[in-house]
């Protein structure tokens, strides 16, 4: 009773914030709730200006920084906010008031047992950057090397962790008791949240993530990715070389200072696409504030907090995917969906494949320079939950880094698509990886596989086969059961006999 009464009293305050601010709820859904159609009447004056979801990201920030979270959370999902919210929501930034020197030199002193002057020689008091979770100071090491030190704000997990108590309830009571918001899976979207939440809190999951960005980039020098001193990274405090640049979207700057747009155009084209379809790790929060450019013209990325990955049979949907909207052939797309698993077989084929010619047609007649890869995917999505494709999170964040990607290269230059400047990139990307050689690597490769589980199947084969048999278990008829067992059998051999011939095909091609 506690429970639902705290759960309630928190509830009416968020609304309170929620309908001054004009985000107010469909009056269907509180039509039988006195108190929340009170505060409508008698908030309605105070309704705030701009589109739905501008007076929703302006009240997020006044409930405070774990709402700002969700709602950054949020504008990833254009499948449960809507496009337009999403981008709306993407504009909010953690701009709150820094805490004390005090509290960021007992947190460091804490964390490692020393004193703050044994660490860094020099420790600027005032910080450069203040979040909801952490605050950036730079400091100088006792040898001489200049830094930036992230540190968590105190008691950050306590007050997330109030916070996230009170999502979690009002999710599954969403989720329980009003079923035109179940589509939108409020339970899930919460958890995923949470979990983002729980790997910023610990930075050194940050300073890993930044660690394998510069590793799979070492041997390129158009990219550098921050070193992280790991001496002074714990927790709650992490610890990485000072980034001394120019924003990437200074393009007035970038200029003064030599700096080629088209050429820098170039590589972070392709160096997000090698991110994603070669390396499968890809920073997920490219906004211009998180890429610099260095004076020798390097592209050098910050803020490591939000990183999304792709398997390999991921990349080569997209790949496909992609290859077919471009190319007209949405048979092609509506095959690899399927393929894919996304949408369930007893979906109508033709009538997905309609959908999809629904996307791709209007591309036709588009320039180049006006063709979004990124919109592209949020149309698919929306159309596809009509098919009801389940929500693939990596995906969704995939599309969103490449709306913001593309964003930045319009910065860059206006006239040109950042996607084409990688286009000799992706063609040899796409024959070494999805053409018919490749295609058949993959399938020996699986085959490969598939004899080293070979063993572990067969004695699943044989158990199943003996638990059918056994008079104690399941109660079948004894022909059933007989041909049931053959059939386990004699599709043991057979898939022996097929993993025997494809065996054979790749010693002819040797």
């Amino acid at each position: 009773m506690v429970r639902i009464l705290i759960t309630l009293w928190g509830l009416f305050g968020i609304l309170r914030i929620l309908i001054r601010h004009g985000v107010t709820p469909p009056p269907e859904l509180v039509e039988d709730i006195p108190a929340v159609v009170w505060l409508m009447k008698n908030l309605a004056a105070h309704r705030g200006s701009g589109r739905r979801g501008q007076r929703l990201a302006k009240a997020l920030v006044d409930l405070g920084p774990s709402y700002v979270k969700l709602g950054q959370s949020l504008a990833t999902r254009a499948d449960v906010v809507g496009e337009e919210i999403a981008a709306d929501l993407s504009a909010l930034q953690d701009r709150v008031p820094a805490f004390a020197f005090a509290d960021v030199t007992s947190a460091i002193e804490d964390e490692f047992n020393r004193p703050l002057g044994d660490l860094f020689a020099s420790f600027e008091k005032v910080p450069v950057a203040a979040a909801s979770i952490s605050q950036v100071h730079f400091a100088v090491t006792p040898d001489g090397r200049e830094v930036a030190v992230k540190v968590l704000r105190p008691g950050v997990e306590e007050r997330f962790a109030k916070d996230l108590r009170l999502f979690r309830h009002l999710a599954y009571l969403a989720e329980r008791y009003l079923t035109q918001l179940r589509r939108l899976k409020p339970v899930a979207v919460v958890e995923v949240f949470a979990d983002s939440v729980a790997l910023e809190m610990d930075l050194r999951m940050e300073a890993a993530a930044a660690s394998e960005l510069s590793r799979n980039f070492a041997d390129d020098p158009r990219f550098r990715v921050p070193s992280v001193d790991w001496r002074r990274t714990s927790r709650r405090v992490m610890t990485q070389e000072r980034v001394r640049g120019t924003r990437i979207d200074r393009t007035d700057v970038l200029k003064r200072k030599g700096h080629d747009l088209d050429t820098l155009l170039l590589w972070a084209s392709e160096i997000f696409f090698l991110q994603v379809f070669r390396d499968g790790f890809f920073h997920a929060d490219m906004h211009p504030g998180n890429m610099f450019v260095d004076d020798d013209g390097t592209l050098v990325p910050v803020d490591f907090g939000i990183m999304g990955r792709l398997d390999p049979p991921t990349r080569y949907y997209l790949a496909d995917m992609m290859i077919g909207f471009l190319s007209g052939n949405y048979e092609m797309v509506a095959d690899v969906h399927f393929r894919a698993g996304y949408i369930a077989a007893d979906q109508d084929r033709a009538t997905f494949q309609q959908a999809c010619r629904s996307i791709g047609e209007p591309l036709i007649d588009l320039e180049l320079n006006e063709i979004s890869i990124a919109r592209l995917l949020a149309q698919l999505f929306e159309v596809t939950e009509t098919f009801e494709m389940e929500t693939q999170p990596q995906l969704l964040l995939l599309q969103k880094t490449m709306l913001v990607a593309e964003g930045v290269g319009r910065a860059l230059n206006p006239r040109v698509n950042m996607w084409e400047l990688a286009r000799p990139l992706i063609e040899d990307w796409v024959l070494e990886n999805r053409g018919p050689e490749a295609r058949l690597g993959h399938a020996a490769r699986d085959a490969v596989d598939l004899i080293g589980r070979l063993p572990d199947l067969a004695s699943r084969i044989d158990k199943a086969a003996e638990a059918l048999s056994d008079p104690k278990g399941v109660r079948l008829h004894p022909e059933t059961v007989g041909g049931i067992v053959n059939r386990l059998r004699s599709n043991r051999g057979s898939l022996i006999a097929w993993i025997a011939v494809l065996l054979a095909i790749l010693a002819l091609m040797d």
